[in-house]
Order: C-alpha cells, then sequence, then structure tokens
C-alpha cells in the first residue's frame, strides 16, 4: 500500500487545491466576497486562500463542528457563522447568506472549482512510478472523489476507483449502489468531513461515471486506520483520511497483492478526541 499525502500544507488538506482555483478567479474577476458552508476543512481552505487575495470571506458551519477547525477558520480571518444542527442546516443557511448580500456561493463538490483542484491529486498519481491497481479515495460530497476519478480513469483507465465512507454517514455511497440519490435523516460517525446526508444529484451522476465501487467501513476500523498510519507512517490524520486504511483491513483477500494507493486528505483532528482514539493497542 502506499499513500498519497495531502496534509502537508498551510491548511493541513486537500481543499486549498480547489480553492486557490476559486481565490484566483475572484480576485481577478470578482466580487471580492465569497460564502460557504463546511464541515471545517473547506473553510478553513476558503479563509487561507482568500486572505492572501483581500477577499472578504464567510463561512457557516454547525456548532457542533469540530472546535479545532472553526478555531483555525477564526485564525485564519474568515467570518465565521455557527449554526444550529449539521452541515445540512450550514448549507441552507450559506445559500440564503450568498442571497441576501449578493456574493459568490462556493459550493464544495457542485462548483467546478473544487473538482478541478482535487483533480489535480490525480494527475500526481497517474504520473508516479510504479503505477496502482486501484486507488481508494474518501467519498464525502465529492468533490474528491470525481476530481480524481475522471483524470485517472481517462489517463489510467485500468486503474480500479473505490470510493470509501463510514456506516454511519452512506448516503452518498447508497446512491452509487442505487444510481439515484439516497438520502438520509441523520449521520453518525466520527469522520466529520464526509458526514452529508444529501448527495447533489449532478454529483451523483459524475460519481457514477468513475468509481468502480463503494464501500462502507465500520468506526472500529476508521479507529484502527488512524492507529496504524501513526504508527507505520508516523501520520496524526483525522478520521475522514483514514479510510481508505479501513476499507484495506475489512476486505484484506481483495487487496492481498495488489499496489493500493489512498489519498490523506486531511489531518485537522481535535487532539483530545485523537488521543481518546488511538489509545487502545497498535494493530
Amino acid at each position: 500500500m502506499s499513500v498519497k499525502l495531502e496534509t502537508a500544507n498551510p491548511v493541513r488538506c486537500f481543499k486549498a487545491r480547489g480553492t486557490e482555483v476559486v481565490a484566483s478567479r475572484l480576485a481577478e474577476h470578482g466580487p471580492r466576497a465569497v460564502v460557504c458552508a463546511s464541515a471545517g476543512n473547506l473553510g478553513q481552505a476558503l479563509a487561507w486562500s482568500g486572505r492572501g487575495r483581500g477577499l472578504d470571506v464567510t463561512v457557516v458551519a454547525s456548532r457542533f463542528a469540530t472546535v479545532a477547525k472553526l478555531d483555525r477558520i477564526r485564525a485564519l480571518g474568515a467570518r465565521l457563522e455557527l449554526v444550529d444542527g449539521d452541515h445540512e442546516s450550514a448549507r441552507a443557511r450559506a445559500s440564503a447568506v450568498a442571497r441576501h448580500e449578493g456574493i459568490r456561493l462556493l459550493e464544495d463538490s457542485l462548483d467546478i472549482e473544487t473538482c478541478e483542484g482535487a483533480a489535480t491529486i490525480g494527475l500526481e498519481l497517474v504520473g508516479a512510478e510504479p503505477s496502482f491497481d486501484a486507488v481508494l479515495i474518501a467519498l464525502g460530497g465529492g468533490a474528491l472523489a470525481t476530481g480524481v476519478g475522471h483524470v485517472v480513469k481517462d489517463l489510467a483507465p485500468g486503474t480500479e476507483v473505490i470510493c470509501v465512507q463510514p456506516l454511519g454517514a452512506p448516503a452518498m455511497t447508497r446512491s452509487w449502489h442505487s444510481r439515484r440519490v439516497v438520502t438520509t435523516d441523520s449521520t453518525d460517525t466520527i469522520a466529520d468531513g464526509v458526514a452529508g446526508r444529501y448527495p447533489i444529484p449532478s454529483v451523483v451522476d459524475d460519481l457514477l461515471l468513475v468509481a468502480d465501487d463503494a464501500l462502507l467501513v465500520k468506526e472500529a476500523s476508521i479507529v484502527a486506520g488512524m492507529r496504524m498510519l501513526l504508527h507505520h507512517a508516523g501520520l496524526v490524520v483525522e478520521p475522514s483520511a483514514a479510510l481508505g486504511v479501513a476499507a484495506i483491513l475489512e476486505n484484506r483477500d481483495r487487496f492481498a497483492g495488489r499496489h493500493v494507493v489512498t489519498v490523506i486528505c486531511g489531518s485537522n483532528v481535535d487532539m483530545d478526541a485523537y488521543h481518546r482514539w488511538v489509545a487502545t493497542a497498535s494493530p
């Protein structure tokens, strides 16, 4: 197994690949104000990209989001608005703010810039040596999976693209298997970065074009994956980044003898919670 590390950057996740595209275009052509809903990582990335270009950035998040991510959004200079409910409530509020204030709404996975940014990861993977048999990708809103997936399927069509979600947040995976949008009433997972309930229809359609499979993994496997990345690679990661490893742990026979790569998509984690999760014996 190989890992594609996306945490050694100022926002400790892959999201800035997309927000750099967004912010550069807004700086050139306006408007110079933008709002997004975020579970934490997109908000940090947009705040960082916007700060360097003098943009007015507003981030709407659930008040139950990871505190470390919210603190980082504030530290990067964005205006942070907290709402009751989960990420879907934040999405609704961000849309309302954009309409009321007449500013750009950045919708992760729907807006092409977020997918274009993720696609650059695919370009780097395809250009790597040796080549890979399969790519395991955390599946949340879909930008990472569709962006990477389109590049891989175009340039390395023999590589299997496999998406991974927690059992406690299965909406996109269920949608992929059903070939239509499937929503859920709630989520229950430590992987907050992928805990959406309402898939975007056009993103589901896009995912159907590039994904070869979509897997659900248990919470215990996610924690085991986090421990493995710590003990064997020295990497502290957030739960979403361990989904690929969790899938390998639960499907050992399927991946045995294959060269598999997984994208380590973020390391913005509450350290108190992290220490509790990894405190058990290493796998």
